[in-house]
């Protein structure tokens, strides 16, 4: 199963293991129990402390891998194989079941031993549902594995939803992750440790904002935790003011992006690889990173009453700063049209990579002729029956060889010319679409079990309210205008990635457009301090 060069990894891994681990499988007579069966041993053979058996009982899934504490009881299950984007989970697993330090915050640590059982339950069973080509799935995954490892009334089981198809179609599961809490729908999509907790404990919501209140004050605040963000704080940090990030999640976008192939020195890596670095390189510095915060509102410094640029948090907290850099990015454009949200997760997506796994053998939908578009669709003509694109335009903009590529497969429609006007449904799930032929007006239905939309980015700038008066200058598309040095229309308020007019929407640009706005920001503190010294002296 594992060659060589990870195995000699591994052992390296597990010597942080501190108490004995146990590995329970459950078999059945199927190749996906011998490829499991065959882990296992190697699992187990990398320590003394690690020890493998078979039990029958010990999971109503098979093949599963239960990973356990004989000394905290805690239990954390595999259900399939627990390789590609969840290899990480399955040693994360491991090691924190054997006592290591899952460096969480100790307030998060508090929350989660502390927490308190629904009525009549005697655990918190969560259920995941995962495909292993799903690059958002691992952090969920792994989220609720520190849970469990944590609060051994806390059981956490992932589901590789292709290999028990006949429970997704049961359960309804048609976008990954899906998680489920004692049998009930618990949440779908990407979730950090904070908003599960958040939405476990009712209480939660309040402490968090008195502590956010209690924050002393900032002399660069960066709205945003994705590439732009993550420069801008390292560069600024390293100037040594005091900094903070105030972010939804670490890495924004690039967490979705599964290849990345253009950046620079580089050859070859993926989105969550990527994420993984910048946060590991932001906390070598002293960074105070707010996860699990949205903004809400921006209050220039001409107009509050602390003097200061302040930040308003979707739960009520205020975050006060010398200057403010939005970092906040860009997320998927959505279509706009009936139904959309209806079946939103009931068979429209967006991420292929993440859902696609999960239409298998089914015909699906991509809308948008672009890049993304013709590569969700080259993707997915390998797992669905069939693909149909819909480009709004005449002609597909995507580069040649994309184009190429996708006129070769035999199991893929292009229709040019197609607005799309509705998403169809049975009440549960999406059933087909209907667009019109914008050269003939004419209207047709397509019969689908999925619609994967790849229409490009929106800025995510509505939460600065309607752009008047004082508030930060954007075009009629909602960018962030700013000059060379990253500078907004509000004093002490900068922007830097794909939120702002930068014309190309690349990782790399992000970066540097995040160094150059947090040394414009830093620029402008010293110029101010200069200004103060100068009014005190005269």
């Amino acid at each position: 199963m594992l060659d060589q060069t990870l195995i000699n990894q591994l052992k390296q891994y597990v010597q942080h293991i501190k108490r004995p681990v146990e590995l329970v499988l459950t078999l059945n007579s199927s190749d996906k129990s011998e490829e499991l069966q065959a882990l296992g041993e190697q699992l187990a053979s990398l320590s003394d402390l690690i020890s493998l058996q078979i039990d029958a009982a010990s999971s109503k899934r098979s093949p599963t891998l239960l990973v356990r504490s004989p000394d905290t009881k805690s239990e954390i299950r595999f259900s399939g194989i627990p390789l590609g984007h969840e290899f990480t989970s399955l040693v994360l697993a491991l090691l924190h079941t054997g006592g290591h330090d899952t460096k969480q915050e100790q307030a998060i640590l508090d929350q989660i031993k502390t927490l308190e059982l629904p009525k009549g339950a005697e655990y918190f069973e969560f259920e995941t549902y995962i495909s292993l080509s799903c690059q958002n799935c691992p952090e969920v995954v792994q989220a609720l594995n520190i849970l469990a490892a944590i609060n051994p009334q806390i059981k956490h089981t992932m589901i590789d939803g292709a290999l028990f198809e006949q429970e997704v179609s049961e359960r309804k599961v048609m976008a990954v992750p899906s998680v489920f809490l004692n049998g009930k729908l618990f949440g779908q999509g990407r979730m950090n440790i904070s908003q599960i907790l958040a939405k476990l404990d009712s209480g939660s919501a309040e402490k968090q904002k008195n502590a956010l209140n209690e924050k002393p004050n900032f002399d660069m605040l960066i709205v945003g935790g994705g590439p732009a963000g993550a420069s801008a704080a390292i560069y600024a940090a390293r100037k040594g003011i005091k900094t903070g990030i105030a972010a939804e999640r670490f890495g924004g976008q690039v967490a979705d992006t599964l290849a990345i192939e253009n950046f620079i020195s580089v050859k070859a890596t993926e989105g969550p690889k990527l994420v993984s670095s910048l946060e590991s390189h932001v906390r070598d510095y002293d960074v105070d990173i707010m996860q699990g915060q949205q903004a809400a509102k921006l209050t220039p410094a001409s107009e509050s009453q602390s003097g200061l640029v302040e930040i308003t948090l979707t739960n009520g907290a205020v975050l006060k700063s010398r200057s403010v850099l939005l970092a906040t990015g860009a997320r998927w454009r959505e279509l706009g049209v009936p139904g959309e949200q209806e079946y939103r997760g009931k068979g429209v997506a967006y991420c292929p990579h993440c859902d696609g796994p999960l239409f298998k053998g089914k015909p699906v939908a991509v809308i948008g002729g672009g890049n993304s578009g013709v590569e969700a669709a080259i993707d997915l003509a390998g797992i669905t029956s069939h693909v149909t694109l819909l480009e709004f335009g005449e002609t597909l903009r995507a580069d040649d060889v994309l184009v190429r590529k996708l006129k070769s497969l035999p199991n893929v429609k292009i229709i040019t010319s197609a607005q799309t006007t509705e998403v169809h449904g049975d009440g549960e799930k999406v059933t087909g679409l209907r667009y019109t032929n914008r050269e003939t007006n004419i209207e047709h239905s397509v019969a689908l079990a999925g619609v994967f939309v790849q229409i490009g980015l929106i800025p995510n700038s509505e939460w600065l309210g309607e752009p008047s008066g004082n508030a930060v200058k954007r075009t009629r598309y909602g960018e962030i205008e700013t000059n060379s040095k990253g500078e907004t229309s509000v004093p002490g308020v900068f922007a830097a990635g794909d939120v702002t007019t930068a014309p190309y929407k690349q990782i790399i640009v992000a970066m540097g457009s995040g160094a150059s706005a947090a040394l414009g920001a830093f620029d402008y503190l010293m110029r101010q301090e200069t200004d103060e010294s100068k009014s005190v002296a005269a």
